[in-house]
Order: structure tokens, then sequence, then C-alpha cells
């Protein structure tokens, strides 16, 4: 039987960045892969040269594109605000509801818990929206999807309680899985750089993907990893 694999992610490129190879694998190896993006990317765009509404719709158009190139089967929009997402009740229904229509096996989602990270020199917080996309997870998965009383109005609808079996979280400091991604990098690479309004610069995205691909595979003996 083949595996469901589910991404939710905050934002349009989120999924590419944080699992691309690897769901890009999983899929290679016959496994079916869905997407939830939870935010429209309204705000994603850092040089104001383009309205909201046209952002909007290039960013869909961007993540649909990139979505294709991993092999991913279909893509969930939940059009929510950027920037200003929130884990209530609303958004954990709406990832409930995907998750016992799709029934995954795996899901791939945002580590909730980083807050603020230093790499070297270089210091980062994380976005609101990807902590609220974890939080609103890991909370869909367990208990919410599992229990019959969460949600009752979706028994009406055919859509029965689910138990996901296996639950990554991407950006993490310290894992416990790591997984090769030598024979797709390249397909992760495309797929990034299809979300043409977020990249400036190809190489430098690149080479950044290089260094810590190849960092974390050194975790495991892999010359690209997740």
């Amino acid at each position: 039987m083949k595996k469901v694999v589910l991404v939710v992610a905050a934002h349009p490129d989120d999924p590419e960045f944080g699992c691309g190879g690897t769901v890009a694998k999983l899929v290679r190896d016959g496994a079916k892969a869905y997407y939830i993006v939870c935010t429209s990317g309204n705000r994603g765009s850092r040089h104001h040269e383009i309205g909201e509404q046209e952002l909007i719709d290039k960013r869909r158009v961007e993540q649909e594109n990139a979505a294709k190139i991993i092999g991913v089967t279909e893509t969930f929009f939940l059009g929510h605000d950027d920037g200003n997402l929130i884990a209530n009740l609303e958004l954990k229904e709406q990832i409930v509801r995907i998750i016992r229509k799709l029934k995954p096996d795996m899901i791939f989602t945002h580590d909730p818990s980083w807050f603020y990270r230093s790499m070297g020199d270089f210091s980062f917080i994380n976005h609101n929206d990807h902590r609220q996309t974890g939080i609103a997870t890991l909370d869909a998965i367990y208990p919410l999807s599992r229990d019959l009383s969460s949600f009752p109005e979706h028994s009406k609808e055919g859509l029965a309680p689910h138990k996901v079996e296996e639950v990554y979280l991407f950006h993490i400091d310290n894992p416990t899985a790591i997984f090769d991604i030598m024979d797709t990098f390249e397909t992760k690479l495309k797929a990034i750089q299809a979300h043409e309004s977020q990249v400036d610069d190809p190489k430098k995205v690149r080479g950044w993907m290089e260094e810590r691909s190849k960092d974390l595979g050194k975790k495991a003996g892999f010359k690209y990893a997740e």
C-alpha cells in the first residue's frame, strides 16, 4: 500500500525549503504527497513592487508549479492573512478536516518551539506563522484528528477519526531523523527557484542550501540531507 504524505506549511515556498528533497524522494519511492499552505503569502514582497492581490495570485501559481516539480498530487490553500496567523480552533479544524480526508501516514510541519536561532555570525527570529502552523498542526494530529468527539460534524460528512503514525518537524535544532536527499537535491532547488517572487539571487540560494544540506548530511554520512 502506498504511503500518504502531508506537508503543512505556513507560506508558499516553506514546503520546499523545509522538506522538498525528502518529499520528492518519497514520491519517487511510490508515496502520494499533498500540501497544506496556511497563508496566502500576501506580505511576502520585500520590494513592494506588486499589489497584494497580484502577489497572492502569483505566489499561488508559484507554489503549484513548485509542487508539480516535487511530484505533489494536490495543494490545499487555506488563505489566512500572512503574518497574522493564529493557532485557533478555526485553523485546527481546517487541518483536521484535511487529515481525516487524506488519512496521511506521515506529516511534516514546522517546529513550533523555535523562536530564535544563532548560527555563527548569522542570527534570526523565526516567523510567527511558522510557529503557529506547527502548534496548530501538532494539536490537529493529537488529539483532535484521533478523537471522535472532536468536530463531530465531520462524521456526518463521512470523515472518520484518523491516527497519524509518523510526524516530522523541519528546521529543528537537534534532529532525530535525517533523510538522504542526494538524489533529489537538484529537484528541491528547482522547486525553490519556481518561487520567483521570493528568490532574488538563485546562486546565493543554491550556495546557502548546499552548505546547510551538506552540514546536516555529515551527521549521517550523506552528501545532502534534510
